[in-house]
C-alpha cells in the first residue's frame, strides 16, 4: 500500500493555472465554479476596474436612490472571494497583451508601474461590452452608465441639482435611467433615433410604454438623433434644440474584443468573439464568455449578439465544466428581457415581428389582452400579449408582453416553453398555478395557447390591423360586435354596430358579407366569427380586437409624423 501511494504521489500532476480576464457575471461564475470543481487549481482573476463583482443591472436604481448605498451593489470583494474560494483577485489590473505561444499574459496596474508576466494553462476572456460613444461634437460631455464608477459620476452630477436632463437612447437601460433621474425632480427628455421607444418591441406594444412615460411627464422624442452636445443641452438631427444640464448616452454596447484581436483570435460577423458550443475560441486553450461573445441564436440557429447577465453566468459555468472534463449541454440563447417603466412592465423573448419579417421567416401572430389575475379580485390589470410562431411546426419564435403585475411571470413561462420546444397549442395544456389574486382559471398563457390552436389549425381566420383598410375597400363589411355604448365611445371608422348577443336576430339586415368582425380584445369577435360561419357567411376576426387596432394606428401615426 505504501509503495502504491508513493507511486501515485510521483505521478500527481501539478495544479492547473487558470487566468480569468474580467469579472462580473461571466468571469466570476467561471472562477467560482472552477474552484468548486477543482480545489487545487491556481485561479487568478484580473479586473481593470475597481470592482470585480457587482450588480450592474442595479446601477440605474442607484442613480435614482432607490438603492441608497453603493455597498448594496457590490456582490463580492476580492477579500471575500479569497477567503471563501482562495481566488487571487486583482482589481485595477489591466491585461495589455496575450502571448498564445508561450501561454502568458502581460498585466499592468492601472495605477502605473512595469508590466508583470503571468503564465496560464487555460485562459478565460470575460471583457464584457463597452458602451457605444457617439462621435459628435461635445460627446465628451455625455455620461454613460455601465460601471460602478459611471454611476458614481452621475450621482455626483445629480447632487448638483440639475433642472433638466437628456437621455439619449430609449432601450432598456435608457428608460430605467430616465425614470430614475425623474425621481430627483429633474425634467427629463428621452431622445431615440428609431421611430419608437424600446426597439426590441413591435410598435403597437412600444407605444404603450411611451404613453406611460408621457403620463409621468417625461418628454419623448423619436425619429431624431443627437448631432451635437453643448453646455446647455443638445442639438438634434432635425434642428431642434433640447435643454439638458445633464446628458446621459445609452445607445447600446459593442463587444470589447480588443484583447481578442491583439491575440489573433477569430472575430465573428457581428463583431464578437467566435466560440464553439463549449465557448472555446479559435485557440483551444482560450475560452471567452459573456457580452463579448457571439451566441448561438435559437431562432436563426446562427451567431448573434445577446448582452444579458444570465447568459454570461451560464457561459461561465459551462467553461468551468469543460476545463474540468465534465459534459456541458449546449443551449442556444433566446434573449429574454424585462424592464419596468414606472407602473408599466415590458418584456420580450425570442424575435419580434419586425426582425422575422426582415429575415423573410414565415410566422403567424396571435394576440390577447387578458387581466393579470381574476377580474373579480381587486386590483386586476390588463396586459397585452403577442406571440409569434412557425406556421408549419408551431414552434414559438418570440413573444412580447406589456402591462402591470404578472407580465414577468408570463414571459418567463413563454420563454421556458420556447426553450423546451413546445408547439404553441401545448400552451393551452400547461397546468399553471391558479388562485384569484394571481391568475384566472385560464391563465393568460393558456389563452394564448387556445387562440394559437384556433389560428394554426384553421378554426379561426384572423386579420391583422394593417389589413383592415384593404379588406374594406375590397367590399368586406366591418362589424363591431361590442355593445352600443362601447361603439359610441370609439370605433374603427366605417364599422357597423352589431352586438354579438343580438347577432342572430340582426344578421339578415347586415347584408351578405363577407364580414370583418372585431370586439374589444378579440374574444367576442371570435364568438361572432364562429357564429357567422355556422350561418353560412364568410367572416374573419380582427386579431387582438379594437385595443390592438388603436395601439397599432397610434404607432403608425408616430411613424407617419416622422416620415
Amino acid at each position: 500500500m505504501e509503495k502504491r501511494l508513493q507511486q501515485s504521489s510521483l505521478t500527481t500532476p501539478s495544479p492547473r493555472k487558470v487566468i480569468v480576464i474580467g469579472g462580473v457575471a461571466g468571469g466570476m461564475s467561471a472562477a467560482t465554479r472552477l474552484r468548486r470543481l477543482d480545489g487545487h487549481a491556481s485561479i487568478t482573476v484580473l479586473e481593470r476596474s475597481g470592482h470585480v463583482s457587482y450588480a450592474n443591472c442595479g446601477l440605474p436604481y442607484f442613480v435614482g436612490a432607490v438603492i441608497e448605498e453603493e455597498e448594496e451593489l457590490l456582490l463580492q470583494t476580492p477579500e471575500r472571494l479569497h477567503d471563501r474560494f482562495r481566488l487571487d483577485v486583482r482589481v485595477g489590473n489591466e491585461v495589455v497583451g496575450i502571448d498564445r505561444e508561450r501561454h502568458q499574459v502581460r498585466v499592468r496596474s492601472t495605477g502605473g508601474g512595469d508590466p508583470e508576466v503571468l503564465e496560464y494553462d487555460k485562459l478565460i476572456l470575460s471583457p464584457g461590452a463597452s458602451p457605444i460613444r457617439l462621435n459628435i461634437p461635445g460627446a465628451e460631455r455625455m455620461r454613460v452608465l455601465r460601471t460602478v464608477e459611471d454611476a458614481q459620476r452621475i450621482v455626483g452630477d445629480v447632487a448638483k441639482t440639475p433642472g433638466t436632463a437628456v437621455v439619449v437612447g430609449a432601450g432598456f437601460v435608457g428608460l430605467e435611467t430616465a425614470e430614475n433621474l425623474s425621481r430627483h425632480g429633474i425634467a427629463v427628455t428621452v431622445v431615440e433615433a428609431a421611430p419608437q421607444v424600446l426597439p426590441a418591441l413591435d410598435p403597437e406594444l412600444a407605444v404603450l410604454v411611451e404613453e406611460e412615460l408621457t403620463r409621468h411627464h417625461i418628454t419623448v422624442i423619436t425619429g431624431a438623433s443627437v448631432v451635437e452636445v453643448h453646455a446647455w443641452g443638445v442639438t438634434l438631427s432635425d434642428g431642434r434644440e433640447v435643454e439638458g444640464e445633464l446628458v446621459v448616452a445609452s445607445v447600446g454596447v459593442r463587444p470589447d474584443v480588443r484583447l481578442a484581436k491583439l491575440a489573433g483570435l477569430a472575430i465573428g460577423p457581428h463583431g464578437g468573439i467566435v466560440v464553439d458550443e463549449s465557448n472555446v475560441t479559435s485557440d483551444p486553450d482560450i475560452y471567452a464568455v459573456g457580452d463579448a461573445v457571439e451566441k448561438f441564436d435559437s431562432v436563426s440557429e446562427g451567431p448573434s449578439l445577446i448582452a444579458l447577465a444570465n447568459v454570461a453566468n451560464r457561459h461561465g459555468r459551462r467553461v468551468a465544466d469543460h476545463i474540468c472534463g465534465l459534459s456541458a449541454r449546449h443551449v442556444p440563447s433566446i434573449g429574454t428581457a424585462v424592464v419596468r417603466v414606472f407602473e408599466t412592465v415590458a418584456a420580450t423573448t425570442g424575435w419580434n415581428e419586425r426582425r422575422l419579417r426582415e429575415a423573410g421567416r414565415p410566422y403567424q401572430v396571435v394576440r390577447a389582452h387578458p387581466m393579470n389575475h381574476a377580474s373579480y379580485y381587486p386590483g386586476a390589470e390588463p396586459m397585452s400579449l403577442k406571440l409569434l410562431f412557425d406556421p408549419q411546426n408551431g414552434m414559438i419564435l418570440g413573444a412580447q408582453a406589456v402591462g402591470g403585475g404578472g407580465v414577468d411571470k408570463r414571459i418567463d413561462v413563454l420563454a421556458t416553453a420556447m426553450s423546451a420546444g413546445l408547439p404553441v397549442e401545448e400552451l393551452a395544456n400547461l397546468e399553471l398555478a391558479y388562485a384569484p389574486p394571481f391568475s384566472s382559471a385560464k391563465d393568460p398563457v393558456n389563452m394564448l395557447g387556445y387562440i394559437a390552436e384556433n389560428v394554426r389549425f384553421g378554426d379561426c381566420d384572423v386579420v391583422e390591423p394593417d389589413e383592415v383598410q384593404s379588406l374594406v375597400e375590397a367590399g368586406w363589411t366591418l362589424l363591431d360586435v361590442r355593445t352600443p355604448a362601447e361603439h359610441l365611445s370609439g370605433s374603427v371608422p366605417g364599422s357597423v354596430s352589431a352586438p354579438v348577443d343580438e347577432l342572430r336576430g340582426t344578421i339578415d339586415h347586415l347584408g351578405d358579407g363577407p364580414f370583418l368582425v372585431y370586439c374589444a380584445v378579440g374574444l367576442r369577435g371570435h364568438v361572432a366569427t364562429m357564429l357567422l360561419g355556422e350561418l353560412g357567411y364568410q367572416a374573419r376576426n380582427l386579431n387582438g380586437g379594437y385595443r390592438t387596432y388603436t395601439a397599432f394606428h397610434a404607432a403608425r401615426r408616430v411613424e407617419s409624423a416622422l416620415a
